[in-house]
């Protein structure tokens, strides 16, 4: 979509940006990445208290008090905001049962963000949501943030969708799953759609493109798709990580039978992701998540990491899990 008034998207330093998730997995270290480059920020939290020890020494953020969910103090933290990071992502519970319930949490917090977005004048806000085909196959999971970056893109604010698969990077639930599977069974019984193929994309580089998005606003009003160098299936991801890790090759012995149900039990078992996270996530391994186009590149260029070195630099990070002396 093209904008008339560019340079009121322009994103300027006197301008201040709202990061939404910020206590997150991508949100804590957008936080910090956006104040390495001199980015003004005002974070939200539920529990302004509880949760300052994310915001990185000496950032000067503005720390705001919210709530998505019941709409409380939205259009006071979205006052004088330039652009918003929107990066709110429910999952299930720790139960299997309480899993469908994220889907109407997140649909509520969006509209609740874009009514008082709206009202406030907010110029763009920037939506980290999931790579996907669209159609009836879609999962769960996948198809909530669709749902959610169509709620974003139909305010006035001007829209910027970036879609990612895996994320590689220490603390993400996949690549949790995934780390404690290849480090502590060296043979594994999975389903079929273990050979679905996908574009997995280290940490680094997600953020690479976030914060890159927001200086260009030749990206306002579009949606991209964004992954690592290379595409794998889920097999040849546990092939790689054990050889990134130096471990022995893994058996992995495919079943039809094995439900999604089923294998959130087992990650329950051998992982600290509870079941109610992992099951959503497993659901949507039926579904190829593969970039099918690199507009964003010549917007955003980055050097893509691939994904043995993503590996090693997410378990550099780890202090804790299978693998690491001392657990």
């Amino acid at each position: 979509m093209a904008y008339e008034n560019m340079k009121e998207l322009t994103f300027t330093s006197e301008d201040r940006v709202l990061v939404l998730g910020a206590s997150g997995f991508v949100g804590s270290r957008l936080v910090r990445k956006l104040c390495d480059r001199g980015v003004r920020l005002r974070l939200m939290f539920r529990d302004p208290d509880r949760e300052s020890a994310f915001i990185p020494d000496g950032a000067g953020a503005e720390i705001a008090k919210g709530d998505l969910l019941v709409g409380e103090g939205l259009r006071e933290v979205l006052r004088g905001i330039h652009t918003a990071y929107y990066l709110v992502h429910s999952m299930g519970g720790k139960t299997i049962y309480k899993t469908t319930e994220f889907i109407d949490r997140d649909k509520l917090a969006a509209r609740n963000f874009i009514e008082a977005a709206n009202a406030e004048g907010l110029k763009r806000v920037i939506y980290l949501g999931g790579l996907g085909e669209t159609g009836k196959g879609l999962s769960e999971h996948l198809t909530s943030r669709t749902e959610v970056a169509t709620i974003l893109s139909s305010g006035r604010p001007a829209a910027t969708i970036l879609r990612a698969a895996v994320i590689i990077g220490a603390g993400g639930a996949s690549f949790e799953i995934l780390r404690y599977l290849v480090e502590r069974l060296p043979v594994m019984v999975c389903p079929k759609w273990i050979n679905t193929r996908i574009q997995p994309i280290a940490i680094g580089d997600v953020l690479g493109y976030l914060a890159g998005c927001l200086f260009k606003p030749e990206t306002a009003g579009g949606t991209f798709d964004i992954g690592g160098p290379e595409v794998l299936t889920y097999r040849k991801m546990m092939d790689h990580y054990a050889e990134a890790r130096g471990l022995t090759k893994r058996f992995i012995v495919t079943v039809p039978v094995l439900t999604p149900a089923l294998s959130a039990y087992w990650v329950d078992l051998v992982s600290p992701v509870p079941s109610g996270v992992a099951h959503p996530l497993i659901e949507g391994m039926k579904n190829e998540v593969v970039c099918r186009d690199n507009r964003i590149d010549k917007l955003v260029p980055i050097n893509k990491t691939p994904f043995r070195e993503a590996v090693r630099i997410a378990f550099s990070e780890e202090k804790s899990g299978p693998g690491i002396t001392g657990f």
